[in-house]
């Protein structure tokens, strides 16, 4: 078995915000589609989001995204339900070595990140695989071995930390800045969040436009070139 699963955390009600935060548009896409095109492209698979909040509203924006979407029914009791929920689910799936527990409200999370921690689970071989922030705060992503998927379906309220806790002599970290911890939790957040991600979204842009500029003047050149040569 070598395929590492992710699971999506999305079935909060977002209280701080005011309104489901897993909808709110970064960069003309959802939260939650951006967090699960993340997993994506790190190469999770299978890719399992935990709903609940909202769920028709949160379900609609996976569409053709290439996810699965399991409810949790008891997410109104603490996010360890969602958890195991997701544990569950992939549990079964064949091939399945370890699974990412990823955050859909950490919207600097990137899937080099993702990609990382799997690259490290590989390499190790390690049980459990932390995300340290800052040097101090240990927060999703992290990563459970199949070894590990029986103690998170009988965790209480703590959730993966007493887990984590338990296993943390084993344990591989990685190190990122303090600044891809943030999250969602209010209203702030949320546009602090926005405007740096569509000026990272426009900045791209323009990059892309200063690159295909220059190809087509090589282009044109070439081809003046060519003419003259011909001439």
């Amino acid at each position: 078995m070598s395929d590492v699963a992710a699971i999506v955390l999305a079935a909060g009600a977002s209280v701080r915000m005011g309104r489901n935060k897993l909808l709110l548009d970064l960069g003309g896409e959802s939260v939650v589609r951006r967090a699960v095109r993340k997993a994506g492209e790190a190469g999770m698979s299978p890719v399992v989001v935990v709903t609940g909040h909202e769920r028709g509203a949160v379900e609609a924006e996976l569409h053709g995204i290439g996810c699965r979407a399991v409810y949790n029914a008891e997410h109104a009791t603490g996010q360890h339900t969602s958890v195991g929920a997701g544990i569950a689910a992939v549990d079964g799936a064949e091939g399945c070595a370890a699974a990412v527990v990823v955050l859909a409200d950490m919207p600097f999370v990137t899937a080099a990140m993702l990609r990382a921690v799997a690259t490290r689970y590989r390499e190790t071989g390690a049980p459990l695989v932390l995300s340290r922030y800052g040097g101090e705060t240990i927060a999703p992503p992290m990563l459970y071995d199949r070894s590990l998927f029986g103690e998170l379906l009988r965790m209480d309220r703590r959730c993966g930390r007493e887990v984590a806790r338990r296993h943390r002599a084993e344990a591989v970290v990685l190190d990122w800045p303090a600044e891809a911890l943030r999250d969602l939790d209010s209203p702030e957040d949320y546009e602090r969040a926005r405007l740096e991600v569509e000026d990272g979204v426009a900045g791209a842009a323009r990059a892309r436009g200063a690159m295909d500029g220059a190809a087509r003047v090589s282009a044109l050149a070439g081809a003046a070139e060519e003419s003259a040569t011909r001439g």
